[in-house]
């Protein structure tokens, strides 16, 4: 696995100089390291390009404040002590968050990270388009491409986190060292545009040696990018004077950015560059640290052996060291309780993705039905044991082929037909049924019936298909049903922690045992139909109480009203923390009602 831990930009190109590289030994004498000698010596300028991705992994960036944060809560997803409302993590991820928030109110967090990463990709853009020849020399037009697709990946997250933030697309001087948030549309205008250049400059999957990684960005990825971003810059959001509306300018529209949502995603289907494969054996891949490209995955924020919170935060808890991991960690976030019940039992997607058991000396033992685990990744599917106590080395998937899928499927709905629409929904809803085609027809045969049916199926697809992977609250706002599926969520929970309406028919109690491999849980009392009376007659060893009149471990009233803390539509974003304002020159302030 290609690992990139940089430590600046000088000191990896004075490296890279020193090295006995060929490119470096074959390039003429300079007397310095200036700007024109780095950016027209490929593995100098490709060294400048990789120190981007040190601002990912910083301690306080994309590594422990914005993937661990970022996306929650939805209506399938949430910070698993959310009920500890005065703590600022619950606060943040409750739609409540403070521009004081301890977590975050520090001049080397998340926002200051990510404008670092665009500085130096301004200056990488800069150099390659001076000096890297572009135009005949195919190594440094990939890494022009690469850089204009890492910048506007940020400027993307940006927007999702903060809404409307400073535009820089220019290296800094004296006199803009200090500037106003843009209109978010400007800056959307500009990565859309710079992503049709780039995906001209780089290489399909395997397309070269540097696209054979997912680690790199190749063409698919480029492209998967500027549908997700078209998607969203059409869509609805929180506007600075309090409104949920479209974009009014004219370049922003559905009829304008749809037709570009659907081309793209074809031609990444239709290059056949990448493949689906199993659902489980992507999770599988990225677990074991296997970064092929032309798999279903299409791009990774890579993180060392000895960097990175993925696992730690969305991985199956396991509350002491095994044989499995030496750090005893997961579960931070998880799945709501009630989307087990949401999947049909047949779809392959539901014990993966929701788990309701933990690890305890190395066995699997019932987690409380207020904090079940994702279950897409796990310490026990990887390849090494992690030893360190906060960072495991998973790579942060930033998109799949499903998406792609069932970005296709929605455009081409809005612009044609749900028949015209209909397989690239099928090929998702075919993989989560393998051995149930009967059951696919008929849900397909449902879905197709009208425009709007089929856009509601899109909405419950992507909810079974991403949970986990921070896409679904981008997804809401652009629907504009962030807080129609919050409060659709808290209605779901307190049915089934009272087991009324369609969670009527469950038993009061779970019965489980340990499997004969000594270590997996069986677990009988989840499934629609199970009774206490024939729980009772299995004679397992063990039994509890799991629902709400239980009173330990249970779903409360309090954890439920904790999914958000203020109305979501108006905390659609987080503030621009304190330390970022203070230090602006008064050229920042707070919008949103901050």
């Amino acid at each position: 696995m290609k690992r990139i831990i940089l430590k600046s930009f000088i000191i990896l190109s004075l490296v890279a100089f020193l090295s006995s590289c060929a490119d470096v030994l074959n390039a003429p004498t300079q007397s310095s390291m200036d700007e024109s000698f780095i950016f027209s010596t490929p593995v100098l300028a490709e060294e400048a390009v990789m120190a981007i991705h040190q601002s990912f992994s910083e301690t306080n960036s994309y590594r422990g404040r914005f993937i661990p944060y970022y996306g929650l809560n939805t209506d399938i997803e949430w910070y698993n002590t959310s009920e500890k409302t005065t703590d600022d993590k619950a606060s943040l991820t409750g739609y409540n968050p403070k521009v004081s928030d301890s977590n975050m109110n520090t001049a080397d967090n998340a926002w200051a990270k990510m404008y670092e990463g665009i500085e130096r990709a301004n200056l990488c853009i800069r150099g390659l388009r001076l000096y890297g020849n572009v135009q005949t020399n195919e190594r440094l037009a990939q890494l022009l491409g690469e850089t204009l697709t890492l910048r506007a990946l940020i400027y993307n997250d940006l927007i999702k986190a903060w809404g409307d933030v400073p535009a820089r697309f220019e290296p800094l001087t004296t006199s803009t060292l200090y500037v106003a948030k843009s209109d978010r549309d400007v800056i959307y205008k500009q990565i859309i545009a710079d992503l049709a250049e780039a995906e001209s400059l780089v290489p399909w999957p395997n397309g070269s040696t540097v696209t054979s990684s997912t680690e790199r960005v190749n063409k698919a990825f480029v492209k998967g990018l500027r549908a997700r971003i078209c998607l969203a810059a059409s869509g609805f959001s929180q506007r600075p004077d309090g409104t949920v509306r479209r974009s009014t300018d004219p370049d922003l529209t559905v009829e304008k950015l749809y037709p570009i949502v659907k081309q793209e995603c074809l031609d990444i289907i239709n290059s056949n560059t990448c493949q689906l494969g199993t659902f489980e054996q992507n999770f599988r891949n990225l677990c074991q640290d296997k970064v092929t490209a032309g798999l279903e995955s299409l791009f990774e924020i890579p993180f060392s052996d000895g960097r990175g919170r993925v696992l730690y935060t969305f991985g199956v808890k396991h509350t002491t060291t095994d044989k499995y991991t030496q750090q005893a960690q997961g579960g931070t976030n998880g799945p709501l309780p009630n989307l087990f019940y949401d999947y049909d039992k047949e779809d392959v997607r539901r014990d993966i993705t929701c788990v309701p058991y933990e690890w305890t000396n190395g066995i699997q033992v019932p987690r409380k039905i207020s904090s079940w685990c994702f279950g897409k990744l796990r310490y026990e599917w990887m390849r090494r044991v992690v030893t360190s106590t906060n960072d495991d080395g998973i790579n942060w998937q930033c998109m799949r082929l499903a998406d792609v899928y069932l970005m296709a499927a929605e455009a081409i709905n809005e612009l044609e037909s749900p028949s015209a629409a209909a397989p690239y929904l099928k090929a998702i809803r075919s993989r989560a049924f393998p051995t149930n085609s009967t059951k696919v027809d008929a849900f397909m045969a449902s879905a197709t019936a009208g425009k709007e049916t089929f856009f509601n199926a899109i909405v419950d697809e992507r909810a079974l298909e991403f949970c986990g992977e921070m896409l679904r609250k981008a997804d809401l706002i652009r629907w504009n049903l962030l807080d129609t599926k919050l409060s659709e969520a808290r209605t779901k929970m307190t049915a089934l922690a009272y087991r009324t309406g369609s969670y009527a028919d469950l038993p009061d109690k779970i019965y489980y045992k340990t499997a004969v491999d000594g270590e997996s849980l069986v677990i009988y009392g989840l499934e629609h139909g199970n009774t206490d009376a024939e729980g009772a007659a299995l004679n397992y060893p063990t039994n509890k109480g799991w629902f709400i009149s239980d009173g330990l471990n249970n779903l409360t009233d309090d954890k439920i009203s904790s999914l958000y803390q203020l109305d979501p539509n108006s905390r659609q974003f987080w503030p621009i923390w304190q330390v970022f304002l203070d230090s602006s020159n008064g050229t920042l302030t707070n919008d949103y009602g901050y």
